[in-house]
C-alpha cells in the first residue's frame, strides 16, 4: 500500500469531490482517480460510490477513513521523529509565543538556550496572545509565552515578567510629552493587555489627540521611524531600536503609562518544560 494513496483518499474524502482533492494535492484529476482505484484493488472494496455530480464515502470508506487517518498520522510523526534524530535531536520542545515577545527577547533567549542543550529540538509558533491558552489546553504546545492571561481553566499560567511601558517616537520628534501627542498621531493597539485603559488616561488630559490603530508592534515600530506616529510600547519590543537611534524615549509628564507581563503558560511539565521554564526564570533577571 502507497501512502501517497492514502492522503489523496483522506483528501478525498475531505471534500467528496475528486476535483476538488486535485486542485489541493497539485494533481491531475486522473493521478487522483487512480490513487483511489489502486487503494480499493489493494483492499478488495469500494471506499467511493457516485451520487450524481460528486462522490461519496460508501460504509467501507467511512470505516477506513479512521484507519487511514492514524495510518497517515503515524507515518508522518514517524517521518518527523526520524528527521528529528538524523538532525542530532532526541527530545523537542514546542513553544507558542505573542508577537511582541518573539520580536524582541526571545531570538536572543534561545539561542543561549539551544547552545546549552543541544540534544533539544524547538518548534516555535507565533500566534497572537489570545489563541496561546487555546494552543497549549488542546496539547498542540508544551509552553506558551503570552501577553494576556489565558480564560482556559485546564492550564497553569505564571507570571514571570514584568517591565515598563515607554512613549517613543522618531527620532527627529521632541523628547516633551505634549508636544509630540499634539504633532503626531498617536499608534494604539498594537498591544493586547493594557491599550483601552491607557486611552481612557491619555484622552482626558489630550483630548484632542489623533489616533490610528495599528495591532502588531512590528508595523508599529517601522511607521514610528517613517514618523508616522508615536506609541506607548514595552521596553524590551523598542531597546534595540533606542540603542540604535532609530527611535527615541519620550519623557513622560502628564501620563505614567502602565507595565507589561509576559506570562508563561504550561499544562504538562515535561522534562523538556523543566529545563525551559528553569532557564527562562534565570535569564530573564538580566533583562
Amino acid at each position: 500500500m502507497d501512502i501517497k494513496w492514502l492522503k489523496t483518499f483522506i483528501i478525498c474524502a475531505k471534500y467528496e469531490n475528486f476535483r476538488e482533492a486535485s486542485e489541493e494535492l497539485f494533481l491531475t484529476q486522473p493521478a487522483v482517480t487512480k490513487h483511489i482505484k489502486r487503494l480499493e484493488e489493494n483492499l478488495n472494496i469500494l471506499l467511493f460510490e457516485r451520487v450524481g455530480n460528486k462522490v461519496v464515502l460508501t460504509p467501507a470508506g467511512y470505516k477506513f477513513l479512521t484507519y487511514a487517518r492514524e495510518l497517515m498520522n503515524n507515518y508522518e510523526q514517524g517521518m518527523d521523529d526520524f528527521e528529528s534524530w538524523k538532525q542530532g535531536y532526541n527530545r523537542k520542545l514546542i513553544i507558542v509565543a505573542a508577537p511582541q515577545i518573539a520580536s524582541s527577547f526571545l531570538p536572543g533567549l534561545l539561542r543561549k538556550f539551544t547552545d546549552e542543550n543541544p540534544d533539544i529540538e524547538v518548534i516555535i509558533n507565533v500566534l497572537n496572545s489570545y489563541e496561546i491558552g487555546k494552543e497549549i489546553g488542546a496539547g498542540r504546545a508544551d509552553l506558551g509565552l503570552s501577553r494576556i492571561v489565558p480564560v482556559q481553566t485546564n492550564i497553569r499560567t505564571e507570571t514571570v515578567h514584568k517591565e515598563s511601558v515607554i512613549l517613543v517616537g522618531p527620532r527627529e520628534s521632541s523628547l516633551d510629552e505634549q508636544s509630540v501627542l499634539h504633532t503626531y498621531r498617536l499608534i494604539t493597539h498594537n498591544h493586547p493587555d493594557y491599550w483601552e485603559q491607557l486611552l481612557d488616561v491619555i484622552k482626558r488630559y489630550y483630548p484632542k489627540v489623533q489616533t490610528m490603530k495599528v495591532n502588531q508592534v512590528e508595523v508599529t515600530k517601522r511607521f514610528i521611524e517613517a514618523g508616522l506616529g508615536v506609541s506607548y510600547l514595552p521596553l524590551t519590543v523598542v531597546k534595540e531600536e533606542i540603542a540604535m537611534k532609530k527611535l527615541v524615549k519620550i519623557t513622560p509628564d502628564q501620563i505614567f503609562p502602565p507595565t507589561s507581563s509576559t506570562y508563561l503558560i504550561t499544562k504538562v511539565e515535561t522534562e523538556e518544560v523543566f529545563i525551559f521554564t528553569r532557564f527562562l526564570k534565570k535569564a530573564i533577571l538580566t533583562f
